[in-house]
């Protein structure tokens, strides 16, 4: 029996004309969300648009299928709040420091200390890594200790973070999973991607109309065998 996603247009990278040429993940999304055909669309956050869209573009082709039913559910997270930008890069960080090439850890474990610092900021208390974050520098030993002896987080703007600091780290962080020598990066794409949507859901408060005939299944990010922090 045909699906709802059976009539959809394809996941490919890049932007597309219309839908008859493919689409990205963000296209389809404001497909789904009735707006003007566009891979920026208004119905989702500016970085986890950002986020998507890198996802998209850097898993295979073979893989990209999986991300389809995700698309929904991003129809809709959409705020101001500072802590948005700082728990998805915090996110992202944190996912691809243990597993990117040495060459990109110092400026992912610096990224990591200025969410920290940001979300410390935001919060009005000291600066503390999360356990997530100590789990990441505990997997990068050498990158940590050079980050904390050089990071200039602390300096760093509400401003300049939302605009360069966050987006950077985010498309760090893809570009370090989707070349880092583990087994599957596809996956971890896909489940960065799903726990940066749970992020943004458990700070912002929605209304989705239109979007429950489109809900799609989502999955969840567990520590599993590897011990990783959810």
């Amino acid at each position: 029996m045909d699906t709802l996603y059976d009539h959809m247009p394809i996941l490919s990278r890049g932007r597309h004309r219309n839908p008859r040429k493919g689409a990205c993940f963000m296209e389809l999304a404001s497909y789904l969300a009735g707006e003007r055909w566009s891979d920026h669309p208004a119905c989702t956050h500016p970085l986890l648009a950002g986020l998507a869209r890198l996802v998209n573009d850097h898993t295979t082709d073979e893989g990209r299928g999986r991300l389809v039913p995700l698309v929904p559910s991003i129809i809709g997270l959409r705020g101001d709040d500072l802590r948005i930008d700082a728990r998805l890069a915090l996110r992202a960080v944190t996912t691809a420091l243990p597993v990117a090439a040495a060459d990109r850890q110092l400026a992912l474990a610096v990224s990591v200390l200025a969410a920290e610092e940001m979300l410390a900021r935001l919060d009005g208390r000291p600066a503390a890594l999360e356990e997530r974050s100590g789990w990441a520098f505990a997997q990068a030993p050498h990158a940590a200790e050079a980050a904390r002896r050089f990071s200039r987080a602390s300096k760093i703007t509400e401003k300049g973070f939302r605009r360069y600091a966050a987006p950077n780290a985010v498309q760090l962080s893809v570009v370090g999973i989707a070349q880092a020598c583990v087994p599957d990066p596809d996956g971890m794409l896909h489940d960065l991607l799903v726990a940066a949507i749970a992020e943004c859901e458990a700070l912002i408060p929605r209304a989705r109309p239109g979007a429950d005939a489109a809900t799609a299944p989502r999955g969840t990010v567990n520590a599993g065998a590897s011990g990783r922090p959810a």
